[in-house]
């Protein structure tokens, strides 16, 4: 095996760097997003249901998880770059379909290209990084994978709500979009290098056990993997909600949009940097504890959220709602790559991410469904009491582990 092909963080340290700034760029293009779509919605399109509003989050979640899954099923047959350069070609026309649209149907069509676009994007960069490493440091590289991604959600966030407030909700926010997506198409290009090669080497190391078939095992049969798939929908669910809205409920607290932009990028931006930690922690402690402790961290601050309106106690539950979602999100993709053979982990993961992504349309049409019938705090509460519910089954359902080291 030359040295082009040793696994580890450390040996291929310059293609890994190159997919986690690609990775920023994925996660910049929801940014683009997050914190003023509610208000584009109200002001643009005059919408005033919770459910038609979140509709487009509706779109984004079910494209992105059905492209997910097929990511995952090709990531060996088309090449892990092809799939990465294929999904910042869809991520290209988003801006400018928002920018011009006239009827909300562009809106949700849109997010139909972005989900695909991220499904495609995000999923690619993280096989890639996980085939690069090798076990040893698999949850470090998922914890600076998503630092970068989420990360730059918060900063795009910020950055797109300061925009809308100084020049308007469309179009001045729009063109960062475009910015963000030509440089992720050529960054691809002309920098990453496929790694299905590396897969090989680790196929000599690895004792998992064939599955017969990788969708129902990751999905319900496998205690370990079912556990995992059924916390990261839990947990994508209760982001579509926050993303959605939260923004809602600032707004009707009298919040400005730029300190709704700067509120919404909390929760995103400490999920990210807290990544470069917990990410680490999932190479070190027991994988169980990590999400167990993760997703009831979340549920009992999703359930506060409501009740404290002031400016600090918004900063104080978004910052532990993101460090919650820190500690499990690395934790995910590690333990499931953990459980999985080299050459059934793309298709794995990309269950997962099909059910976990799925949580952002069920979140969406759950939330606002809840927010119409009943307000939307009683919406938030009830999608913190899933996630408490969630933590649960991983406590009962998931088999321990030892931790690697």
């Amino acid at each position: 095996m030359s040295k082009q092909l040793q696994l580890g963080l450390r040996e291929n340290w310059q293609q890994f760097s190159i997919l986690v700034l690609i990775n920023a760029f994925v996660g910049g293009m929801i940014g683009m997003e997050r914190s003023i779509f509610p208000q584009f919605a109200e002001e643009q399109f005059h919408m005033e249901s919770h459910t038609a509003i979140l509709s487009f989050i509706v779109a984004f979640g079910v494209a992105k998880a059905v492209t997910n899954y097929f990511t995952g099923r090709w990531a060996n047959k088309v090449g892990r770059k092809n799939l990465l350069i294929i999904g910042w070609l869809f991520a290209i026309p988003v801006p400018f379909m928002l920018m011009n649209a006239e009827f909300w149907f562009t809106v949700v069509m849109s997010n139909v290209l972005l989900g695909i676009s991220q499904g495609l994007a995000w999923s690619s960069t993280v096989v890639m990084k996980i085939d690069l490493v090798g076990e040893k440091d698999r949850g470090l590289a998922m914890g600076l994978n998503e630092f970068a991604g989420y990360l730059a959600v918060g900063i795009v966030a910020i950055a797109t709500g300061s925009i809308a407030e100084q020049y308007g909700i469309t179009p001045y926010p729009f063109y960062v979009g475009i910015g963000i997506s030509i440089a992720g198409l050529f960054l691809s290009l002309l920098f990453v290098k496929d790694t299905r090669l590396y897969v090989q080497h680790e196929l000599s190391r690895k004792t998992s056990v064939v599955q017969d078939n990788v969708f129902v095992e990751t999905t319900l049969k496998n205690p370990s993997l079912s556990s995992i798939t059924q916390a990261g929908m839990v947990n994508n669910l209760n982001d579509g909600m926050i993303w959605g809205l939260l923004p809602l409920l600032l707004s009707q607290a009298m919040f400005d949009t730029k300190t709704i932009g700067w509120m919404a990028a909390i929760y995103p931006a400490v999920w990210g940097i807290g990544q470069l930690f917990t990410g680490k922690l999932a190479d070190i402690l027991q994988k169980k504890s990590l999400l167990f402790w993760g997703m009831l961290v979340q549920g009992v601050a999703i359930i506060l959220l409501p009740f404290f309106l002031d400016t600090y106690s918004i900063i104080v539950t978004s910052i532990a709602i993101g460090l919650g979602t820190a500690l499990v999100y690395p934790t995910f993709l590690a333990a499931i790559a953990d459980e999985t053979l080299p050459q059934q982990r793309a298709e794995s993961i990309g269950v997962f991410r099909f059910w976990r992504d799925l949580g952002y349309a069920i979140g969406a049409i759950l939330s606002g469904i809840i927010g119409d019938l009943f307000g939307i705090e009683t919406s938030i509460m009830a999608i913190g009491i899933l996630t408490i519910l969630s933590s649960g089954i991983i406590y009962n359902r998931m088999p321990f582990r030892p931790a690697s080291r």
